[in-house]
């Protein structure tokens, strides 16, 4: 049997509470909103080691376990009339929101509490995140010669022995 945390002063679905983690009870599990996710909610737990997000799209489940080190750092972002505290991924799709306030130094203090619990850089507002580039697929024969090489046959491009006959030397020794 799995242990299960409490969620206590968080936000939950259709709920207009702010929402409010505390950064030292730790693991806690929590929803939040997401558009692509069945029902618009995707549901969290968050450990100092790893988040482990799980959500439903078209009807399949999924589970997603993302290292903590793996983020880019605790991010501040505006939003209406408060701020928000995010821990930042290079896919916006697996940011996960900490904190939403609208007092100033709430956000300041929560934000490095945050940043130091997670040892992650905390990022200003204006820090700009662009999506990870795609990987490339590691295939076995990606180390072969490719295939318009394989018609071409290798041969004598240079005169590598520097042999030149017939010609006269010119050579300044001063």
């Amino acid at each position: 049997m799995r242990h299960q945390t409490a969620t206590g002063g968080v936000n939950r679905a259709g709920s207009s509470r702010p929402l409010r983690l505390d950064p030292h009870s730790l693991p806690v599990r929590f929803d939040a909103h997401d558009i692509r996710a069945d029902g618009g909610v995707r549901q969290i737990e968050l450990h100092r080691e790893r988040v482990i997000l799980r959500r439903a799209v078209s009807g399949m489940r999924m589970a997603i376990n993302v290292r903590v080190r793996d983020f880019l750092g605790v991010a501040l972002r505006g939003i209406d009339d408060a701020q928000m505290l995010v821990l930042l991924h290079r896919d916006p799709s697996l940011s996960i929101p900490l904190l939403v306030s609208s007092d100033h130094d709430e956000i300041e203090m929560a934000w490095q509490i945050w940043s130091e619990i997670f040892a992650l850089p905390q990022l200003p507002e204006d820090a700009a995140c662009e999506p990870a580039p795609r990987r490339r697929r590691h295939h076995t024969i990606r180390a072969r010669r490719p295939k318009f090489l394989m018609r071409r046959q290798p041969g004598d491009l240079l005169n590598v022995t520097g042999n030149y006959q017939g010609e006269r030397e010119i050579i300044a020794w001063d």
